[in-house]
């Protein structure tokens, strides 16, 4: 709501209660960014930390955006422990576990850019806190559990990122509180215990302010995952799906089977880590492009990442060439790199008339189609850039990987379903809304979310709150004097 129509609405207001200004009333009154400029570095680091980690329905409320030029994440806001209290978390599907940053902790974020609050879990507050130790079932799920002993010590964890951040801390159980859909766009609380990091001592990009949050909420296949947490319970199926809105921010994240809009899918490979799908083809405009071997035939543990917790799309050095080599084959540009990394040009036409599509073809015949407004950003007014990097990413043995983060999955509908190892997306409107099935049969709406807008509401709401306090104050006072 903008100022004018709160100035608007508060007359109207006023104009009403002086047409009844000697009637009898009583007036129960209750006193109740989107982006930031971001450094091409930090989205450069933020990745490379990310990779280092590599029946009900629930309705996660999303902020952020993947924008090269803004926030670059998106995390969403749930309630842990008794009395259930607020924490902001990044959702990451390239991870397994949930952790959130945990009193005491001395290098801990205590304020952010995001426009948001910042929480300490506490223990001591939450009277359904209980301990996790080695002895836990939990635990055994955890790679460290090996060093666990005696089995009478806690179960911790110890993450170490590719650009030096660190997490440490222990396992907790707590109820964690989720919003069930129960109705087209209602929800109703739904509270189950879990087991989640917490973490006591965040070193690194973990700590800094400018995207900083209460920890990550890993959406990955293992048992530890919070998805897994609730399916064993026999609350929810193993099947989520988000919605990640680039224009205008925030949009959609649920749990539960969608019955809306149609999602055409493809095999996820078997008992990897990640969510690897197999790559078959890349075209620029119906111009093929030539595939690394172990890409196009995943002949070793290479292949093609699906990740949400990462901002930019990374491919193989000799892809990428031929990738920027193909499109500006189309529209001639002179390329320069900006902070050794970013390949960038002037330009002040509309980009997505003048650059080509970009298909990513998958087994089983299904296309995604990357348009120039999701692959290039703009620096400034007159300089664009692409969000194409070049990974030099590699597994173990060598082979070639391809990592698809938000740039090419934002504005589009994905699904992951991992009770049927499948995944799939098709374009949407990440502003609208999708409908979910729940157990029963019946089909819910859910709509979009931005949590950052939200909390801008929620300031101008407190004001209009407090405005219209004062304005009823200054209308008793001049019904007792003249009425």
């Amino acid at each position: 709501m903008d100022l004018s129509l709160t100035l608007r609405i508060l007359a109207a207001v006023f104009m009403v209660l002086m047409q009844h200004a000697c009637g009898n009333f009583v007036f129960n009154v209750t006193h109740k960014f989107a982006g930031k400029d971001k450094q091409l570095s930090e989205l450069k680091s933020h990745d490379s930390f990310r990779h280092a980690r590599m029946l009900a329905n629930i309705d996660l409320p999303l902020g952020g955006d993947s924008r090269a030029d803004s926030i670059g994440l998106y995390f969403t806001k749930i309630k842990l422990g008794s009395p259930p209290k607020d924490y902001h978390v990044q959702v990451d599907t390239g991870s397994d576990i949930l952790w959130v940053n945990c009193a005491p902790c001395s290098k801990c974020p205590v304020k952010t850019d995001l426009g948001i609050p910042l929480r300490l879990y506490d223990s001591k507050a939450s009277s359904t806190w209980k301990k996790v130790g080695c002895e836990d079932d939990f635990c055994s799920f955890i790679s460290q559990s090996d060093t666990c002993e005696p089995k009478t010590k806690p179960c911790s964890y110890h993450v170490v990122y590719g650009d030096g951040s660190t997490s440490d801390g222990d396992f907790v159980k707590d109820n964690i509180t989720l919003d069930q859909i129960t109705g087209n766009l209602r929800t109703a609380p739904l509270s189950q215990e879990v087991t989640f990091g917490c973490g006591s001592n965040q070193s690194g990009q973990l700590g800094q302010t400018d995207s900083a949050l209460d920890g990550i909420m890993g959406f990955g296949q293992a048992n530890t995952s919070v998805i897994s947490q609730l399916a064993a319970s026999g609350n929810v199926k193993r099947v989520f799906s988000h919605c990640l809105d680039n224009v205008n921010g925030g949009g959609i994240f649920a749990v539960g089977e969608v019955l809306s809009p149609v999602v055409k899918t493809t095999p996820l490979v078997p008992n990897q880590v990640h969510y690897n799908v197999i790559l078959k083809a890349i075209d620029v405009d119906g111009e093929p492009l030539d595939l690394p071997p172990s890409i196009a035939s995943f002949g070793g543990n290479g292949g093609t990442i699906i990740d949400s917790g990462t901002t930019l799309a990374y491919l193989p050095q000799d892809l990428y060439n031929s990738l920027l080599k193909q499109i500006t084959a189309r529209t001639p540009v002179k390329l320069h790199m900006v902070q050794e990394t970013f390949a960038c040009f002037s330009f002040t036409s509309n980009t997505d008339k003048a650059f080509p599509v970009v298909n990513l073809h998958f087994e089983d015949s299904l296309k995604l189609t990357v348009y120039p407004h999701d692959y290039l950003f703009s620096l400034r007014e007159d300089m664009y850039c692409f969000g194409w990097q070049s990974g030099g990413m590699t597994t173990q043995d060598g082979s070639d990987v391809i990592l698809l983060g938000d740039l090419v999955l934002s504005n589009k509908l994905v699904v992951y379903d991992l009770d049927n190892e499948v995944i799939g997306w098709v374009d949407h409107n990440c502003s609208t809304s999708i409908k979910v099935k729940d157990g029963s049969g019946a089909a819910y709406s859910v709509e979009a979310d931005n949590l950052i807008a939200s909390s801008s509401s929620s300031v101008i709401n407190g004001t209009l709150a407090t405005l219209l306090s004062i304005l009823i104050w200054v209308f008793l006072s001049f019904t007792s004097q003249f009425c």
